[in-house]
């Protein structure tokens, strides 16, 4: 199947007989379509729109709650190993979010980013969430990024390192594990937002499900009829909010008119609009979908469709995606259907 890349400084075009895009570079609006606006896609059959690469698992702040379980000593993604990786992903890609722990422990971090913008085979536009930066730091993230998030730990050092980001750019925004143990932070995050000078200028909080996998395994998922109360509070409120996409059914099972919200919510797009690579260059469905799996070798493959994207194993789990997409069951590798 055919499909041409028609592109601009401003917007990004995918088109062909059956699925469509257009990516504004600016904003990071993106619609997605099929034969008409009005009709859905199931999955991208030229490979991903967005990618999640880890390019470093070194972390200072010892969250209990982190799913990948970092720690002070961990593993960087060269420049090589990246620039491999880049170039076997299909042209169709949009952007690239970053992964990694400090941003100080990965030295390859801004050459990648800059390699994202500046190379002869695809403009991509790379995205990162940071757990805290210095001035000097949010200059540079600032140059090469379309957006940045802050993960907020405490809240002087995110709020300070928002401040810093958004004095450099706009697109800004905090993430917020949702769970028992933080249910009482996210009510008072939403009152920061209003509050405190720092946040003035913060694009929105995004909150995160609960993921029972690392560190996180001795955490509690919030029950629906408390997620509905900071879902609620944040909205009476007017602040601006948003969350991942395994969050996506019991965002809808809490507001009223979930019709008025559909085409703002992201299901589950692992392995079907989206990839996840590790820092040792593996594909994965997502990134909490290791757990000990060894994952396909990215860097290192001939025909990224032919190998990764259509391999037996992703296949599989593509279809029952979307079958659980179907029946509104967020996950298929965790019990996240919250009641």
């Amino acid at each position: 199947m055919d499909y041409k890349i028609i592109e601009n400084d401003r917007w990004k075009r995918l088109r062909s007989e059956t699925v469509n895009y257009d990516f504004n570079k600016k904003n990071g609006f993106m619609v997605t379509y099929g034969r008409t606006l009005e009709e859905n896609v199931a999955y991208s059959p030229f490979g991903p729109f967005i990618a999640d690469i880890e390019i470093g698992t070194s972390c200072t702040q010892g969250c209990k709650f982190c799913y990948k379980d970092n720690k002070v000593s961990g593993e960087t993604m060269s420049l090589e190993t990246f620039k491999a990786i880049f170039h076997r992903l299909p042209r169709v890609l949009t952007q690239i979010a970053v992964g990694l722990g400090d941003i100080e422990s990965c030295t390859s971090l801004f050459d990648i980013m800059n390699y994202c913008r500046n190379n002869d085979y695809n403009y991509v536009i790379p995205n990162i969430t940071v757990n805290k930066c210095i001035e000097e730091q949010a200059k540079k993230l600032s140059a090469v990024c379309g957006a940045v998030a802050v993960s907020c730990y405490d809240y002087d050092t995110c709020f300070n390192s928002v401040q810093m980001l958004t004095n450099h750019m706009k697109f800004i925004n905090i993430h917020q594990v949702v769970c028992e143990e933080t249910y009482d932070k996210c009510f008072k995050l939403i009152d920061a937002f209003k509050t405190d000078p720092r946040l003035k200028k913060l694009n929105a909080i995004v909150f995160l499900m609960l993921k029972p996998k690392g560190r996180g395994i001795t955490f509690k998922l919030l029950p629906l009829n408390k997620y509905k109360k900071i879902v609620d509070y944040a909205l009476e409120r007017k602040i601006n909010i948003g969350f991942d996409s395994c969050s996506a059914f019991t965002f809808l099972k809490t507001v009223d008119d979930p019709k008025q919200y559909e085409d703002f919510v992201e299901e589950c797009e692992s392995s079907r609009f989206s990839l996840y690579i590790n820092v040792q260059g593996k594909y994965h469905h997502c990134s909490f979908a290791e757990n000990g799996n060894q994952g396909l070798d990215v860097a290192n493959c001939t025909d990224f469709l032919k190998d990764i994207w259509y391999n037996d194993n992703v296949v599989k789990f593509r279809n029952k995606a979307l079958e659980n997409v179907n029946n509104k069951i967020s996950c298929q590798l965790y019990d996240l259907n919250i009641k």
